[in-house]
């Protein structure tokens, strides 16, 4: 005799449970939110801090850059200063330039010998005996004054310049507007001469500095001394920051490809050498395709053995780097195939087919 099944009941749900429930639900909707929430503000302000540095960033590079400028210029004007014995004002400059820049090349020389100068000037000297000057005799000045109109003529500035100022020293006032007048010409030329053709920078922003006092440089003059300023400012970064020197020559050498200074190297070929030497840097860093693109660059200018080789290796270099790992593809199996007969019923065999088996990728 079975015994009669004993049908457990069925607990009912308890409608306190729900309502305890329901809050928690809501709880956990809301820590989500917030932390989503949470992390758009993380990203928010990240992204204004990345921003932010950048920006600051550019900002001290053309602050640096503008000084750099700036103690050129003063550099240049302390050394006209101090060929025209003006000892206190060129050593203001040259303790303003090493200020800027206590490395800057030359500063702390031309300080010095600014400072020797000036001490030597504010020692007292006794003052000549006064004596009676006979009359004036101006035949010398006349003969003076035609050489120098002739040495114009001839375009031999240095020459006329030399005259000028024996003429200066023998009668500062013998026809003195028509003499300054010839000063600025000479000085204006020559400094120009000097840029261009003699490749002695320096020399050369000093004769248009000279001039400008006597008056006014017209454009051209003024962009050669500015090309002359970024050429000095470009080599005194050289072999210390390959891109700022790449920076400057490649805005000097579109304008004024043989530009040189006393190395006699253009600023042509001191864009190309400077290509190579960032090149080469940036190998020694192992960024090979940054490399090959310095390299190729610099061969668009000369197809040098040495260049060809360095750019064909460094895209060698950076093609292995750039190629994927190699991926395996699977072997496929070809299906099998299993009869199976029934005997007992008459019915006709069906296939089954077992699918393939695979080689896993490594």
């Amino acid at each position: 005799m079975t015994q009669p099944e004993t049908i457990e009941p069925t607990p009912h749900a308890d409608p306190h449970d729900e309502v305890e429930q329901s809050p928690r639900k809501k709880t956990g909707r809301f820590k989500v939110y917030l932390l989503g929430l949470l992390i758009l503000l993380a990203g928010g302000v990240l992204g204004a801090f990345f921003g932010y540095q950048a920006g600051l960033s550019l900002r001290m590079q053309a602050e640096q850059d503008q000084k750099v400028m700036v103690a050129t210029e003063q550099y240049q004007l302390g050394l006209a200063d101090l060929n025209a014995g003006r000892y206190e004002t060129a050593k203001k400059r040259f303790e303003f330039v090493i200020n800027i820049d206590p490395n800057f090349p030359g500063a702390a020389d031309q300080l010095a010998k600014a400072l020797l100068e000036y001490s030597l000037a504010l020692t007292p000297t006794p003052a000549p005996t006064p004596t009676l000057a006979p009359t004036p005799d101006l035949r010398g000045e006349q003969e003076m004054f035609a050489t120098i109109q002739q040495a114009l003529a001839n375009q031999d500035w240095a020459g006329a310049i030399v005259h000028i100022e024996a003429l200066r020293n023998l009668n500062l006032e013998f026809q003195a507007v028509d003499v300054d007048g010839m000063y600025y010409i000479a000085l204006r030329y020559l400094g120009v001469q000097n840029i261009l053709s003699q490749g002695e920078l320096e020399v050369g922003i000093y004769n248009l500095t000279l001039a400008e006092r006597f008056a006014p440089l017209d454009v051209e003059a003024r962009n050669y001394r500015v090309w002359a300023r970024q050429y000095i400012a470009a080599a005194s970064f050289w072999k210390i920051d390959w891109p700022r020197v790449i920076a400057y020559f490649g805005e000097i050498y579109p304008a004024l490809p043989n530009l040189r200074d006393s190395s006699g190297l253009t600023a042509t070929e001191r864009y190309r050498q400077a290509l190579v030497g960032y090149g080469d840097q940036l190998v020694m860093e192992s960024k090979y395709c940054d490399a090959q693109l310095q390299y190729e660059a610099a061969l668009n200018f000369s197809n040098l053995p040495d260049v060809q080789t360095k750019a064909t290796s460094a895209a060698e270099m950076c093609a292995n780097e750039s190629q994927p790992d190699e991926v395996i593809e699977p072997t496929p199996t070809p299906p099998t195939t299993t009869v199976t007969e029934t005997a007992l019923t008459g019915e006709v065999p069906s296939e089954t087919t077992t699918p393939p088996e695979t080689t896993p990728s490594p």
